[in-house]
């Protein structure tokens, strides 16, 4: 797809690798003197990937048991029916399918939390309009687009962190008054 060469690429993912191995310990390490709270529910980093991995091994070592009341028999159901609507998008051909939900992007919401389910639908709306504007340029450029959005989602959590560690809290407001008003409306909110 990218017209590169094999060689190219695995050199690529060694530098790639590398430069992981070096920068995640940093940001890590930023994020957890940013965000005293880092990895608790309800604080603005959760790490819900933490809750799911502890639920799994509490489950592998202490088997289904540890499961709620019938979590068990509604994981089977919904498991039959991920697979019985994936059979219905591939019996009823390309053009009906596109209106019957995937199953796996209905449980991305649950797996890594509601914020990424507006992502998902604002994204879904964009490509929508801009498939209906020019359908060969959203085919072509649609897949780049998305994946430059998602990083940007991510790098945004860099700079967010940092202005985290120099005490600049949310929301980040911007005024335009002249001085006399600004000083009214910052003691006022300073009151």
């Amino acid at each position: 797809m990218t017209l590169a060469s094999p060689r190219s690429m695995f050199i690529s993912q060694i530098i790639g690798t590398a430069m992981g191995c070096l920068i995640s310990p940093c940001v890590f390490w930023l994020f957890y003197k940013a965000f005293p709270d880092l990895g608790t529910q309800g604080s603005a980093y959760p790490a819900p990937y933490a809750l799911v991995y502890r639920n799994m091994s509490i489950i592998g070592v202490e088997g289904f048991s540890a499961l709620p009341k019938n979590c068990l028999t509604l994981c089977c159901v919904f498991f039959i029916g991920a697979i019985v609507i994936n059979g219905i998008r591939d019996l009823v051909g390309k053009n009906k399918a596109k209106y019957i939900p995937l199953p796996m992007a209905m449980a991305i919401p649950f797996y890594l939390g509601s914020y990424f389910a507006i992502d998902m639908c604002l994204g879904s709306l964009i490509l929508f309009v801009w498939t209906k504007i020019n359908k060969a340029k959203a085919d072509a450029f649609g897949p780049a687009v998305a994946s430059g959005l998602i990083c940007g989602d991510g790098i945004w959590t860099l700079p967010s962190s940092i202005l985290a560690l120099v005490g600049v809290t949310p929301p980040i407001c911007m005024k335009f008054l002249s001085r006399n008003a600004n000083t009214r409306v910052d003691s006022f909110l300073n009151s």
